[in-house]
């Protein structure tokens, strides 16, 4: 038995379906959790495990601060012994904003910025000379060395290349008690009302003093006090004026362009974050990206005139204001509203997309009268502009941006930064040049840093870079070496964001930490499966307990210790079936050893198919990685796209081929990578893709409303006698509008009671008992069940209940097929695993009717499922490619590969390394190819 000070007891649990279980798990060892999806393991982990360590941190602040917190309820069970602080790495953790990246997350761009504020040099954006900054004690040496025996002016910079009259600042000068200033470039008295030209542009400076510089000790004294005035008047920068050569030296506190004069402040971090207004690009607030008017957006057709609705956004000629002034400004130019686009004049259409704001008079021939006109037109491109940087309405945002395409600011060129940061730099690159460097890339110009700094620079840097250099290897560790810093966050995938939450786990070297995994080897290639399990057992050898949901067989053999919870899913899953250390596993019989002692498996199809002899051809992408990609796709077959994590599959299928055939198809506005062309379209006629997205984020939201099989089973309800002789329409049987709902818990089944600082509490409805109906709407029944119980059924128990009603049939059958049949209708999205919300993607998809010509693309469907339920999905996906359909799936998973009737593999490496098409063919012919690293796992699998 496990010693009661080194384990983490958990005694009954009962959260979602665990079956009131009783678990002791080690502390301080790798534990994997498996079993089948929908089985209990989240619930075990995150639900019960997890939320009471939350929760008793919370607890931990006092009750004024948890009110503002919104308190956590306690997990349904009895009680957890031995829990250390929780951190959870789940694949749902990323920041969606554009602000946040890569090297924000893991806090290497932080030590960048302080890197390049500290030890950074920084040079003139003008010359591109070294800037130089110099105390006041420096400054008077060289005055004395270089001016000595020479008459100079010593002068402070007010106004730099700007316009106006200035007549207040003359003046205050003179208050000030100066009697000289030199305007753009001449030496002037100051009078009484002076001024200049308001138009031009000027540069003044304030005349502090003129000498002949000698080396006694008054003019010591006299040049230290001028050299403080001249410095505090000209905001820490000094000009000195040779009189006879007119030669012009700058002096400045600050970093300065000796040549030029101009200045930079002095850095600090901030003046390298795009999240500062000190160091963010000012054309685009540090986004690296702006929204710019597409002209061929606005005029579609130039054959149209203004009248057809030649301007998208107006529309076909309507009585309003706006076609008014567009009348007056045709008046004024000489064309009508029924004119092509093409014949109006430059000019006018300079007014009509930038707008005007003048007065003419037109004389007409025929009448002998002159007629005024006013135009205050604001332009159809700023009316745009300004509704998408101004309108609080997310549909008039989106309107805007149909007229708009996102380009990189034509400023920082994508860095993010303004000018002056970007022009600061070590061993001759700047912070932007580094961010964009991939993660591979940077650990190398990191390794042979040392060699090129100079020693002032080694000694302020040591520590600094030691502390990037050791987070960049953890990131190399968890197999995400072909990333780089500026890469958004948004844009990255579940397991590469959760990686990335890993490695600045390691990075913060914590001990005595409980860390929940919720399947980190998701899309990673079984190459870095390697790197990944070392990561892992490096945070259990500091001294922390590691708890990993996974079903990843390499993964539970390197564990040290095995929970297998099951026997199936959903009611008839949570319980614990099989504990122990993974060869104690082997010898037992479930479905998990089973697979894994080879008793079990998914078997290798005896023929590939041949598919329909028709290709899909796409040539010339060269998106993101991709190195001029060319690929044929052919059709009515099931298809794999292989490759390590980065190398560009994602590029090539999700952000190219489906963006290509989705506006084919759909009229889709997003836009596709760059391409050259695209072949074989005509041989398809619809494309469906099914992602990893959540499919309901409300308790609302469930898999009959999703899959839209409620609909039907809301006008069955209505076509009862009963619910016609009462005049019930559909509305009637929805939950989610008041009429047939429980107006006391709004149909949603429980009353929440807010507590203040405790946790809301949810109690069942009175009354209706959690049915989320009225009384009047529960007296009708269907085969003696009411719209509340057919909630409650599962999917197993509905399908022989609607069996005679083919629209309903057909969409909850889909759902049994694809695995899914111990699931309620009525479940509650939110407690749908990852596999589980996903498959009821496919189920609902699967449900429409296929023409045999279809395309699907499925992006790893084998997130978050178990060996037994991917042979249910390949047995389903099968079915699909047998009617004529194909089917093209981005995946890892070499149960999956090993099925495909054709493999594409992309690399060889990710990042820079990657993007290049390495092998293609059957399964077969790939494992020739000695190159693939897919291959050599696949080879195994073969044999």
């Amino acid at each position: 038995m496990l010693n009661t000070e080194d384990t983490i007891e958990v005694i009954g649990a009962r959260a979602h379906n665990l079956k009131n279980i009783d678990v002791v798990i080690p502390r301080e060892k790798l534990v994997v959790i498996t079993g089948l999806s929908g089985s209990g393991k989240s619930s075990l982990a995150f639900d019960t495990i997890y939320a009471e360590g939350q929760r008793r941190y919370i607890e931990t602040f006092s009750a004024y601060a948890r009110q503002f917190l919104g308190g956590l309820e306690r997990p349904d069970v009895d009680k957890i012994d031995g829990l250390s602080p929780v951190i959870a790495i789940e694949q749902k953790t990323t920041s969606k904003s554009p602000r946040s990246t890569v090297g924000t997350i893991t806090e290497i761009y932080d030590f960048l910025r302080l890197l390049f504020a500290r030890a950074g040099e920084a040079y003139s954006y003008n010359t591109g000379e070294k800037m130089v900054s110099y105390s006041d004690d420096q400054i008077k040496e060289l005055i004395f060395e270089n001016f000595n025996g020479k008459r100079i002016n010593i002068l402070a910079p007010i106004i730099r290349s700007r316009k106006g009259h200035y007549r207040e600042l003359f003046e205050q000068i003179s208050k000030q008690g100066f009697v000289k200033v030199r305007v753009d470039g001449e030496i002037r008295d100051l009078e009484f009302g002076m001024k200049v030209d308001r138009y031009k542009t000027h540069d003044i400076e304030t005349v502090i003093d003129r000498m002949a510089i000698d080396s006694t000790e008054d003019m010591d004294k006299r040049l230290t006090e001028s050299i403080k005035t001249a410095m505090y008047h000209g905001d820490g920068i000094m000009m000195i004026i040779e009189q006879e050569s007119q030669e012009v030296r700058y002096f400045s506190r600050n970093l300065m362009c000796p040549t030029t004069g101009i200045s930079y402040p002095n850095p600090e971090p901030n003046n390298f974050s795009f999240n500062s207004p000190k160091g963010a690009c000012p054309h685009c607030n540090g986004l690296g990206t702006v929204n710019e008017i597409n002209l061929y957006k606005i005029i579609p057709n130039p054959k149209l005139s203004i009248k057809q609705g030649g301007f998208a956004p107006l529309g076909e000629q309507k009585s309003t204001w706006i076609f008014k002034q567009l009348e007056i400004i045709g008046e004024k130019f000489g064309f009508k509203l029924t004119d092509p686009i093409e014949a109006i004049p430059a000019d006018a259409m300079d007014m009509i997309l930038n707008g005007g704001n003048e007065k003419f008079s037109v004389v007409s021939k025929v009448m002998g009268i002159t007629k005024d006109y006013k135009i205050d037109f604001e332009g159809i491109s700023n009316f745009i502009k300004n509704q998408y940087d101004e309108s609080g309405s997310a549909s008039i945002k989106r309107w805007a941006k149909e007229f708009m395409d996102e380009i990189e600011c034509p400023e920082c060129h994508g860095t993010r930064l303004r000018k002056e940061s970007l022009y600061f730099k070590i061993n001759e690159k700047n912070i932007g040049d580094l961010s964009s460097m991939d993660i591979d890339e940077l650990s190398g110009w990191f390794k042979d840093l040392d060699a090129n700094l100079s020693e002032k620079q080694k000694v302020i840097a040591a520590e600094v870079v030691k502390e990037i250099k050791a987070r960049l290897q953890f990131l190399v560790d968890v197999g995400l070496n072909y990333l780089a810093l500026h890469r958004s966050s948004k844009s990255l995938s579940g397991g590469e964001a959760q990686r990335i939450r890993l490695a600045t786990q390691i990075g913060s070297q914590l001990v005595g930490v409980l860390y929940i995994l919720d399947e980190p080897s998701i899309g990673l290639h079984q190459r870095d499966n390697e790197k990944l399990i070392h990561s892992l057992e490096q945070l259990r050898d500091i001294g922390n307990s590691v708890i990993v949901v996974e079903h990843d067989k390499d993964m539970i053999e390197r564990a040290d210790y095995v929970i297998d919870i099951g026997p199936k899913a959903g009611r008839f899953g949570g319980e614990i079936i099989s504990i122990g250390t993974p060869a104690e596993l082997l010898k037992e019989n479930t479905i998990t050893a089973q697979f894994l002692n080879g008793q079990m498996e998914i078997s290798v199809p005896k023929k590939r198919r041949e598919g329909n002899g028709n290709l899909l051809k796409l040539s010339g992408a060269t998106g993101n990685n991709l190195k001029n990609v060319s690929v044929e796709f052919p059709l009515g077959k099931l298809i794999c796209v292989t490759g390590v994590s980065g190398s560009g599959k994602s590029t090539l299928i999700n952000e190219t081929l489906y963006p290509i055939l989705n506006t084919h198809f759909f009229n889709a506005v997003k836009k596709p990578q760059p391409y050259k062309t695209i072949e074989g379209l005509e041989y398809i006629d619809k494309v469906i893709d099914i992602d990893q997205s959540p499919i309901g984020r409300t308790p609302r939201s469930n898999p009959a409303t999703y899959t839209d099989v409620f609909s039907e089973i809301r006008s069955l309800y209505t076509q009862t006698p009963e619910a016609m002789i009462r005049g019930y329409k559909p509305g009637r049987f929805s939950f989610n509008v008041s009429g047939g709902r429980c107006e006391t818990c709004e149909g949603s089944g429980v009353r929440t009671i807010e507590m203040s600082f405790l946790p809301d509490v949810y109690v069942e409805c009175e009354t209706c008992q959690g049915k989320r109906f009225n009384r009047e709407t529960l007296e009708i029944r269907y085969k003696g069940k009411s719209i509340s119980d057919v909630l409650e059924m599962t999917v197993d128990e509905a399908v022989p209940f609607f069996e005679n009603i083919p629209k309903i049939y057909r969409k909850i059958k889909t759902i049994q097929d694809v695995g899914l049949g111990y699931i309620t209708l009525g479940q509650q999205s939110t407690t749908l695993s990852g596999g589980e919300a996903q498959r009821i993607k496919l189920a609902t998809e699967l449900s429409k009717k296929d023409t045999g010509n279809t395309f699907y693309i499925l992006d790893e469907p084998t997130t978050g499922l178990h060996f037994e339920d991917i042979r249910v999905l390949m047995d389903v996906i099968n079915k699909l490619v047998d009617k004529g359909n194909t089917v093209l799936i981005i995946e890892h998973n070499m149960d999956v590969i090993k099925l495909a009737d054709f493999i594409i593999d992309i690399g060889y490496e990710g990042g820079k390394g990657g993007g290049e098409l390495i092998a293609k063919g059957t399964p077969e012919e790939i494992i020739k190819n000695k190159r693939s690293y897919t291959a050599q796992f696949l080879k195994k699998e073969l044999h």
